[in-house]
């Protein structure tokens, strides 16, 4: 009995040791703080990417900070510019299009030139330009891309479309196309009740562009709102109808579910939205599904509206060298091919995107490679500090009057135009 206790004693003591030397094994070097948020497949995708490449590094380790978010990234976005006026920022911060506005006009993120400047590992002409240029001002790089993300996916049901002997859209298909198209596949039982709807999107924003319409005059340096121009009228009308008219695109409260779950039932013959979306339906299997390219307008072509992301150096990291090196390992070749290869983004690196880690992956949607050329044709959000607030409170809750029918669209900008044009004035001057 007292040679079992010392046994016990000795085998404790033994790996207390054991478990002291990895914990330090695994602190090794100085530590690089990484924010970011996203859902469980990009925390895997994060994880797979930065965890071999920490085992190997002798100089620093990685401490993910995984900041939960719900739709809105508005806490994380509170979470880190709190953290940077405390002085206690992350040393590399996932950054979106849109919010990497209001980091910038903070300056609080450190140009990348000279960093790219003298890495021959690097190159950023490998990346799509117009992302790149986003992420740029007066010539200053401030974010490295992980993704682009033209919104131009519009998933269709194939078996809808052959139950009905329609031929399945091309990607030239035209606004004309798609009324004629969801007309046909939009059907009521005995008593009128819709129970299939032709086509619902949320990207309102593709009619807004391709009809020559925008939210402001100038994306890069807006004085005013142009809501109130022809183009923009056509579109936001043209998306009005969509449900009051043509009835095709389900009215506001017409059903109980979202319109992903209206699709995954088969309740929704085609529905746009971005390729975020490919790893969920993947998962259906009951019917049969592709992408199509959003349609065009019948004179004006076609624009998009777009999103993305990337990695970026807080200034006040103390360790620039490192968090480059470490932007690198999240932007290099094979993080992007592990990003591309779950189907959730399309990568930032133009030969991994057209690769067989994304577009010719052999996975669903097999026409993937439509995104490919999208990106010449996309729109970014105005970049101005506050855009975010501008539109969530003068612009969106009249768009849903309007979409609820509740005013007409000329009511709705007499209070749209005066209101953003003063708030795009007071940005300006602060």
């Amino acid at each position: 009995m007292k040679l079992q206790k010392n046994f016990l004693l000795v085998f404790s003591f033994f790996m207390l040791v054991f478990l002291f030397s990895c914990g330090k094994a695994k602190q090794k070097g100085v530590p690089i703080r990484l924010a970011f948020w996203g859902s469980a497949e990009e925390i895997d995708v994060i994880k797979q990417t930065v965890e071999p490449w920490d085992k190997e590094r002798d100089d620093l380790y990685v401490l993910l900070e995984h900041v939960p978010v719900s739709g809105n990234v508005t806490p994380y976005v509170s979470k880190i510019l709190t953290q940077i006026a405390g002085n206690n920022a992350p040393d590399v911060i996932f950054m979106e299009v849109n919010i990497f506005v209001n980091f910038y006009f903070r300056d609080v993120l450190l140009p990348l030139n000279d960093f790219l400047k003298n890495d021959e590992e690097f190159n950023i002409n490998d990346f799509y330009p117009d992302v790149v240029k986003r992420f740029t001002r007066e010539d200053q790089i401030y974010v490295i891309p992980r993704d682009t993300a033209p919104f131009n996916c519009v998933f269709y049901n194939k078996d809808l479309f052959d139950k009905e002997g329609i031929p399945y859209p091309k990607d030239n298909w035209t606004w004309n196309d798609l009324v004629r198209i969801g007309k046909q596949l939009t059907k009521e039982n005995e008593q009128g009740v819709k129970i299939q709807y032709g086509f619902w999107t949320w990207v309102m924003m593709n009619f807004l562009y391709s009809a020559g319409g925008g939210y402001v005059d100038n994306v890069n340096d807006p004085t005013r709102c142009v809501l109130d121009s022809a183009g923009s009228k056509e579109a936001l009308r043209f998306f009005h109808d969509l449900m009051w008219k043509y009835g095709i695109s389900p009215q506001p409260g017409a059903t109980d579910i979202s319109m992903g779950e209206l699709f995954e039932t088969g309740q929704l013959a085609m529905f746009g939205s971005g390729i975020w979306e490919s790893p969920r339906f993947r998962k259906i299997k009951s019917f049969d599904w592709d992408i199509v390219s959003f349609p065009r307008h019948p004179k004006k072509g076609l624009q998009l509206s777009t999103g993305g992301s990337g990695y970026a150096i807080a200034k006040s990291s103390k360790h620039h060298d490192k968090a480059w090196e470490l932007i690198k390992c999240l932007a290099g070749d094979r993080g992007q091919s592990i990003l591309g290869d779950t189907g959730l983004a399309q990568p930032a690196k133009i030969k991994i995107a057209a690769s067989k880690h994304f577009a010719y992956d052999g996975q669903k949607p097999k026409n993937k490679a439509i995104l490919l050329k999208s990106v010449q044709n996309v729109v970014y959000d105005p970049f101005i500090a506050g855009w975010t607030e501008i539109h969530s409170k003068y612009i969106q809750p009249e768009l849903e009057l309007f979409y609820h029918n509740k005013k007409t669209y000329d009511q709705i900008l007499k209070k749209i135009i005066p209101s953003v044009n003063q708030a795009i004035k007071d940005q300006k001057v602060q």
